[in-house]
């Protein structure tokens, strides 16, 4: 094929570090420029990060071109994976679980709702679309397929609650605590199913029983989890001791930085668990402390700069090079792939309404508040295209789902808003959360 002539062009591995600064500098300025494009349209920044990806990108079919090769895109994963690493850090930081703690019972059902069924719902589509075999390495693709939708983003339904005056009503409240546990749940998951299904790269095989190596791992990881409640404890004071002894230090941020990266090399190289989820766990344990803020403040900074874009704008480049070699599976067309894709996004934005709804019912909402929940629990962000491209790079998922990763941020992004407008249409806000104006 002519297209995947041209992937293959000056593709060396040998190269010199200067060569990295051209494509670096193309991603950084299309996607600050697409980004504050994005926001014009209250549309999220990191759609305009994927877009530079995409124009960067199309320098593959310039014949002969010398600007992304083996060698500048290998620099490019190598400063995208310290971007993923970043993202999960700061969803831990900003993770309040007092306020999952005291919404109780009514947050779980309904993150448990809100993750079961989009999980059950893109297994189903994978396993009717993608092959319906059974053997266990297909389970856990149509699985981790499942996996991706229970991602859900509270920022953009945050956004529309605080517009419409909701956002401390006991709907928003419910909806914010969910969204958190929701989080926390996703990425144990993606984790659990990497690593059962033998494709991280630092799973071990015990024992020549299958059952014994999924006992063995389980409690693994369980003695990861407790180990991180223990030092956490530790860790969480010393911070936050060091938030109220030297308040505004540049030590704080670049302490919470190296027990970040050596919590998630931890995690995956001795407990098996995915690094991105170490990186999570290192957020929760210095979340609610005096330096968080700062801490949290310094690590945006760090990431949004330059790790977050590149992270993003590779993801989409890599979608160039998805298309151009086809399926792994040869009994798989193009176009099956491409109705899978399309049921797969109806599968994310139902199973979130269904689930989280239903879990909004049996936690005693009215239905109308309950399908504000499920509709508030719809939305999708980055949070999503980590969990698509950890499976892609486990080898567990097809590299194709990425477009319709984005296509699904995109349809949540946009629909969100508009059905919760529509549910609370002539309905005034709340006394105590009035409306924000922009």
């Amino acid at each position: 094929m002519y297209i995947t002539h041209l992937f293959s062009l000056n593709s060396t591995e040998v190269g010199e570090p200067y060569m990295l600064l051209l494509p670096l500098g193309l991603i950084l300025l299309l996607s600050k420029s697409f980004s504050l494009l994005m926001g014009k349209i209250k549309i999220p920044q990191v759609v305009g990060f994927l877009l530079s990806g995409l124009v960067v990108g199309a320098i593959y079919f310039i014949p002969n071109q010398s600007i992304l090769t083996n060698y500048t895109m290998n620099g490019i994963s190598g400063i995208a994976k310290i971007g993923v690493i970043l993202i999960l850090f700061s969803a831990g930081l900003e993770t309040d679980l007092k306020k999952i703690k005291a919404e109780g019972l009514s947050s779980v059902i309904i993150t448990m709702g809100g993750v079961i069924f989009p999980m059950t719902f893109g297994f189903l589509a994978a396993f009717l679309f993608l092959g319906q075999r059974t053997d266990s390495a297909s389970i856990f693709t149509y699985l981790y397929y499942g996996v991706i939708l229970t991602a859900t983003s509270v920022s953009i339904t945050v956004a529309a609650l605080k517009e419409l005056g909701r956002l401390n009503s006991k709907v928003g409240t419910a909806l914010v605590s969910a969204a958190i546990l929701d989080d926390v749940i996703g990425v144990i998951l993606l984790s659990i199913v990497i690593a059962l299904s033998g494709s991280g790269s630092a799973t071990v095989q015990y024992v020549d029983s299958p059952a014994g190596n999924i006992a063995i791992l389980v409690a693994i990881m369980a003695l990861f989890f407790l180990i991180s409640i223990g030092l956490g404890i530790l860790v969480h004071r010393l911070f936050d001791w060091m938030g109220k002894k030297y308040p505004h230090h540049r030590r704080i941020p670049m302490f919470s930085l190296a027990f970040c990266f050596i919590w998630s090399y931890l995690a995956e190289a001795v407990f098996h668990i995915a690094d991105i989820t170490g990186a999570y766990v290192a957020g929760l344990i210095l979340a609610n402390t005096s330096a968080t803020s700062y801490i949290d403040h310094r690590t945006d900074t760090t990431a949004n700069v330059i790790f977050v874009p590149v992270f993003f704008a590779s993801v989409a480049m890599k979608m160039y090079t998805s298309f151009s070699g086809g399926f792994d599976a040869g009994d798989n067309s193009m176009v099956m792939f491409i109705v899978f894709g399309i049921v797969w996004i109806l599968a994310g934005l139902l199973g979130k309404v269904a689930g989280a709804g239903m879990g909004g019912l049996l936690s005693k909402f009215k239905l109308k508040d309950a399908l504000r929940i499920g509709v508030g629990m719809m939305a999708r962000a980055e949070v999503v295209i980590v969990t698509a491209q950890k499976g892609v790079d486990a080898g567990l998922v097809s590299p194709l789902i990425m477009p319709f990763t984005i296509g699904l941020i995109l349809v949540s992004t946009f629909a969100t808003p508009v059905f919760l407008k529509l549910l609370y249409k002539n309905e005034p806000p709340e006394d105590d959360a009035l409306p924000v104006r922009s």
